[in-house]
This record gives structure tokens, sequence and C-alpha cells, in this order.
């Protein structure tokens, strides 16, 4: 987990293009997260962003 947003969106974002999979980036109890979007079941209010790999473009 992490205090620093900025930060953890860029690993949110870096995540998903390795992993080849949506993940989900949320904030719980003051502190930023990241996992695979099917693995999430938290609070859908604690939602920050979603990134989808495929949504974007090449990686170069």
């Amino acid at each position: 987990m992490s205090h620093d947003l900025s930060i953890a969106q860029n690993h949110a974002l870096d995540l998903a293009r390795t992993l080849m999979v949506p993940v989900t980036l949320f904030k719980v109890e003051g502190e930023i997260g990241v996992m695979p979007s099917a693995e999430y079941d938290g609070d859908e209010d604690a939602i920050i962003h979603e990134y989808d790999p495929f949504a974007y473009g090449p990686a170069h």
C-alpha cells in the first residue's frame, strides 16, 4: 500500500500492462492499493480508477 497517489497510479498502469489484465486502484483507511480487478471485492466507493491495458495504445 502507498500514500502517494501519483506513484500508485504509475504502478497500477505498469501492473495492468505487465499482467495484461484490468487492475483496480483503490483507497482504504488513508492508504492506496492496487490489485487485479477480478480479485477486488471491496467497497465500490473506495475505487479511484480501473486501468485496462487494452484501453490504451501500445506501450512503445
